[in-house]
């Protein structure tokens, strides 16, 4: 482009950068004229957790995976449960860098101490706005015999997505509803999110769960539930879905957390077209 911006081209958002400029998601920067990576490796979060928790129920079930993160995302869900790092830029939250033979090492070291650790999640912020770092510790860890999981927004261009296709063993993808006004409105785009679920629907070395979190007045009603899961069924119907409770959060600290009645509701209106539907935060 002229005046010497780029675009980046790993999300929807397609942002322009000039020189030195940072994208919306606060971890790609225009160097030299080349997007890059400018959170590579700069770790805010590490811990050993449970596999449940991502959440993957019918994946290594009582499994531990190291779990990373770093900051930065490319949405503003008003109702962000990690909004203090997936907000945040590089000198918004406290990081150390760790290289992706670091990280392995660890999770290596990880296992030696307890043979429940079975690899590594790429979770907490986006991972994918930095799918560069997540790509090349994936095939150290495969290399270590370790798996790798994907807990994500979903909101990532397909060239991305297949990048890491033979590297993810399982995914955890966010469907925040199914509608693309809730998608505007958190600055995604729900076709993105629709074609990275269908393309790892299909992918046959990575196992795929799916998560909504249920907003109240934004995403609970019957209608957009069932919508949501008779189109999961059609692309596999053996696709585990979660429906999670909200907890008041971010801009929506006030706001009152969803029913546990109508989450079990909804997760019953969910199995007329799902087996796998399990209920979260209740």
């Amino acid at each position: 482009m002229s005046d010497d911006r780029v675009t980046c081209r790993v999300c929807p958002r397609h942002c322009s950068l000039p020189e030195d400029a940072l994208g919306a998601c606060h971890a790609r920067r225009n160097v030299s004229g080349e997007v890059a990576c400018d959170s590579y490796g700069r770790v805010t979060s590490l811990a050993l957790d449970p596999v449940e928790k991502k959440p993957l129920l019918r994946y290594m079930p009582g499994s531990l995976l190291l779990s990373v993160g770093s900051y930065g995302c490319n949405l503003r869900c008003p109702w962000c449960q990690n909004h203090e790092i997936s907000q945040a830029g590089p000198d918004d939250v406290p990081w150390r860098e760790i290289s992706p033979e670091e990280l392995v090492a660890v999770a290596r070291a990880q296992r030696e101490m307890n043979e429940g650790v079975v690899g590594i999640a790429y979770t907490y912020n986006e991972p994918l706005v930095g799918w560069e770092y997540v790509r090349d510790c994936c095939e150290l860890a495969h290399e270590a015999g370790l798996v790798n999981v994907l807990v994500s927004n979903g909101c990532a261009e397909m060239p991305v997505i297949r990048a890491l296709e033979g590297l993810v063993d399982a995914a955890n993808i966010d469907l925040k509803g199914f509608t693309p006004r809730l998608y505007q409105d958190c600055g995604g785009d729900l076709a993105c999110v629709r074609e990275t679920i269908a393309e790892l629907a299909l992918c046959p070395t990575c196992h795929l769960e799916v998560t909504t979190l249920v907003i109240p007045d934004a995403n609970d009603s019957d209608e957009e539930v069932e919508a949501m899961a008779a189109w999961l069924a059609r692309l596999d119907p053996e696709i585990t879905y979660h429906l999670s409770r909200f907890f008041p959060c971010w801009r929506m600290a006030h706001a009152a957390p969803t029913p546990t009645s109508r989450v079990y509701h909804l997760a019953d209106v969910a199995r007329r077209h799902l087996r796998h539907v399990y209920t979260g935060n209740c």
